[in-house]
């Protein structure tokens, strides 16, 4: 490579290396950011770390959260992974620094597939890094759908290079970027990648019937296929580990026809509507993407002592309570739930987009811009229904991912993409100085107009009301009324903000065209301009305040008394937190075996056990669970520890095994079951079980667990007659193999999670290995898939070569 093709790469690495670790200085001074999800995370996998530490082996399935599941989803590392350590040579930077040189890094490589000018590339690349949305999400911990979203323009560049006819270099790409892309191990964002690819398809087809190329377009969409084959297959064992999982997940589709009422539930094969369009935006809150705080910015914000808010309480309590209570405003007057901030992509780029829409010409236009349209309307979700429901039933796999809000990831890569095309049209000598006028004029008037109208729209529609108000801001006539007029401003400073931004950047390119300044100083301009917009935004959000020591970040929870109490018992049992949501915390499994944890896609009966069973405080689950200690908070919230006396331990021999005919009798049998005594099982598993056999009460059997690995558990067991032995551990079949005496045996699902198996009379051992045989099988296709994808490419190469000689 020529030094002038080596510069502008050298140029942009140092300047994104700047730019992130700026951004992020704190990790300067070893300090780690403080990430909720991030933190949560570190106690389910303590159990997971220690294992790998201690046995130097991958376990693929924890004891200490949900009664124990697969790791597959929380912590795993796979075989033949080299795309890890690809990975990991270009995120040298501490996190988060270094997906945010990941953002810029990949977005650079796109604008160069589009054959875009660096200095202008480097722009589009620090708009897309610095979009809200992607540093945002860095303070809620979503480290993997960032890692995700960074890989998605690389993706894009090798497509692109196809069909460019840069074949070699395109496969190439592809191939890898696709493996990259699949490795972050955030299905949902790559699926809605999916989307934007297939956009882009659609458009090169109806160019290659128009321009008759259409064999040329299947020969590109072939190689297209190849290449992403080939980057899947080396993630095979994680693909195929997580779809044989994703079966038995929330994500799945459940055995039960029957609500918690007793009614009958609408059957489904993937997550809930309700709960799949729970996070949907509202047609008007749109606007945010261009005006930040359009809706009041994040659910909670700080408000100055100018604000209505702050001179309110001023008024009725004084300047302490007025400063007190104006750190947490509920600002936010949407409809979701929550939101950690505004999604905003940016005014100057944004406006830059429209100057795109009315300079660029060609399929690339038409395919930005139908991307953009088609994620802005689906994340709309509840407030489009006609539409989100049509995805919902019909389109493959769209309805095993919530949150349809966060589809707009499509918009903010393909926003900036098509703001900076519209840039090098604007300096492209090939469009006429008139044009460029005409461009520049309709994309000032359009975007400002836009901007007033949804300003309008606002005080015409909206009304300024959040969801919380009721309950937090109706007690005293009047306070509503000042968080009410605080939006209000809000909205009409940002809107002021926002066309401002427009006008100086429309003013900087009119100045270009009447040749006062050069397209450099332009540039220059432009990208100092887009970073003070986007950076003052996210400085409201994550900033040197969410840092923390590494010791902190290393060790996020302290063992409370309760805890103490707890682990001086050196048996092996689980534990019920209540003084934290126990099904959406991960802190009890750093220090015990919980019956709760802390992730979105649990086994589905095991969730279906808690809405049944556990919500209900039934206290024969709890038992049949090994729940020796609960922990509840005193009237202080303190946490307090409490033994629970009636466990049933870790294996039991029951009495009685009660036949059921399908999951809702198996349910709503634990509702009276006594678990000591008796087992309910499915009736076609009873069947299997030897007709011979009769269970005969022997009142001096024994079974006992004797050691206890994560992957490997081994019992004794001593008895005169044939018995059948519960064990607290949950049921999952495609892994858990149970041997007696070293030989293999057959085991059963009873009490709707747990495993059951007949004990001859006798002595005996019985062990339960983890065997996945997925992580073999996908080893196998990994490493072909690698094979393939390094000689293909070699090959085609050297082909190409000695054609060209010839």
């Amino acid at each position: 490579m020529k030094r002038n093709k080596i510069f502008p790469f050298v140029v942009a690495i140092l300047l994104f290396s700047l730019a992130s670790i700026i951004y992020f200085h704190p990790i300067l001074k070893g300090h780690k950011l403080n990430q909720s999800d991030i933190t949560q995370f570190r106690g389910m996998v303590k159990d997971i770390n220690d294992f790998r530490s201690e046995e130097n082996i991958e376990p693929y399935w924890t004891g200490a959260s949900f009664s124990g599941m697969p790791a597959y989803q929380i912590s795993a590392y796979y075989p033949n992974d080299f795309v890890r350590s690809l990975d990991r040579l270009l995120r040298f930077l501490p996190r988060p620094a270094d997906y945010t040189f990941l953002y810029f890094l990949s977005f650079f490589v796109l604008m160069m597939a589009l054959k875009v000018n660096w200095r202008l590339a480097i722009l589009g690349s620090l708009a897309f890094g610095f979009s809200t949305y992607l540093i945002i999400i860095f303070g809620a911990g979503h480290n993997a759908k960032a890692h995700a979203i960074a890989y998605m323009p690389l993706v894009l560049a090798g497509f692109l290079w196809v069909f460019q006819r840069k074949f070699i270099l395109g496969f190439i790409v592809t191939g890898l970027a696709m493996a990259l892309e699949i490795y972050t191990n955030h299905i949902q964002m790559t699926y809605y990648l999916g989307f934007c690819l297939l956009i882009l398809g659609i458009v090169e087809f109806v160019n290659a019937i128009r321009e008759k190329v259409v064999p040329l377009f299947i020969k590109q969409v072939a190689i297209i296929i190849a290449a992403v084959a080939l980057g899947v297959g080396a993630n095979a064992p994680r693909l195929m580990a997580l779809k044989e999982y994703a079966d038995y997940s929330t994500r799945g589709r459940s055995e039960l026809t029957i609500n918690l009422d007793g009614s009958n539930k609408e059957i489904t094969k993937g997550l809930d509507k309700t709960y799949i369009t729970q996070y949907s935006y509202a047609k008007l809150e749109t606007f945010n993407l261009f005006i930040p705080r359009f809706m009041g910015g994040g659910t909670i914000e700080k408000l100055g002592e100018d604000s209505n808010f702050y001179q309110f309480i001023e008024e009725k309590a004084g300047k302490k309570a007025a400063a007190d209570y104006s750190e947490q405003v509920l600002t936010y007057w949407g409809d979701q739930p929550i939101v950690e901030a505004p999604a905003y992509i940016g005014a100057v780029i944004f406006f830059l987009f429209f100057l795109g829409i009315f300079l660029v010409k060609g399929r690339l236009k038409h395919w930005l811009v139908a991307a953009t349209v088609f994620s802005i309307i689906l994340s709309w979700g509840r407030n489009f229904e006609v539409v989100t429901n049509f995805f919902i039933d019909y389109v493959p796999l769209y309805n095993k991912f919530r949150a349809v809000s966060s589809i707009q990831v499509i918009a903010e890569l393909c926003v900036p993409i098509l703001g900076v095309l519209g840039l090098k049209a604007f300096f492209s000598s090939e469009i006429s100085k008139e044009e460029k006028y005409q461009g520049l004029k309709k994309a000032v008037l359009t975007f400002g107009a836009l901007m007033i109208i949804g300003f309008a729209l606002a005080h015409v529609f909206g009304t300024f009301e959040g969801l919380r108000d009721a309950q937090q801001y109706s007690e005293i006539p009047g306070f509503l009324d000042a968080v009410i007029a605080d939006r209000k401003a809000m909205l009409l400073s940002d809107t002021i903000r926002s066309l401002v931004l427009v006008f100086i950047s429309g003013t900087a390119l009119w100045l270009f065209l009447k040749g006062k300044v050069k397209p450099v100083i332009v540039i220059v301009g432009l990208t100092l301009l887009i970073l003070f917009d986007l950076i003052s935004v996210n400085k409201k959000y994550v900033n040197a305040d969410d840092f923390k020591t590494a010791r902190k970040i290393k060790k996020p929870f302290t063992k409370s008394g309760a805890d103490k109490f707890i682990l001086q018992d050196k048996s092996h049992y689980r534990v019920a937190n209540f003084a934290v949501d126990l099904m959406n915390d991960g802190s009890t499994s750093y220090y015990h075996n919980s019956i709760g944890g802390y992730h979105a896609a649990k086994l589905g009966r095991y969730q279906e056990l808690f809405d049944f069973q556990i919500a209900k405080n039934n206290i024969q689950v709890f038992n049949m669970l090994n729940t020796k200690y609960f922990i509840i908070p005193d009237a202080e919230g303190n946490p307090k520890a409490q033994q629970n006396t009636e466990t049933n331990g870790n294996v039991w021999f029951v009495d009685k095994l009660i036949p059921v005919k399908n999951a809702n009798e198996e349910i709503k049998a634990l509702d009276s079951l006594n678990t000591k005594e008796e087992a309910v099982i499915l009736e076609n598993d009873y069947k299997k079980i030897d007709t011979q056999f009769s269970m005969q009460q022997d009142t001096i059997a024994t079974i006992a667990l004797v050691d206890y690995k994560v992957t490997s558990l081994t019992y004794n067991s001593k008895a005169e007659t044939e018995q059948f032995a519960v064990f607290s551990e949950i049921f999952y079949k495609e892994g858990w193999n149970a041997y007696l005496d070293g030989e293999l045996v057959t085991h059963y699902r009873v009490n709707y999670v747990l495993r059951g198996m007949k004990i001859p009379a006798g002595n005996h051992k019985i062990e339960f290995k983890f065997e996945p045989k997925v992580i073999q099988q996908g080893k196998t296709v990994s490493l072909i898939s690698y094979v393939l994808l390094f000689f293909i490419s070699v090959g085609w190469f050297f082909y190409d070569k000695k054609k060209v000689a010839s």
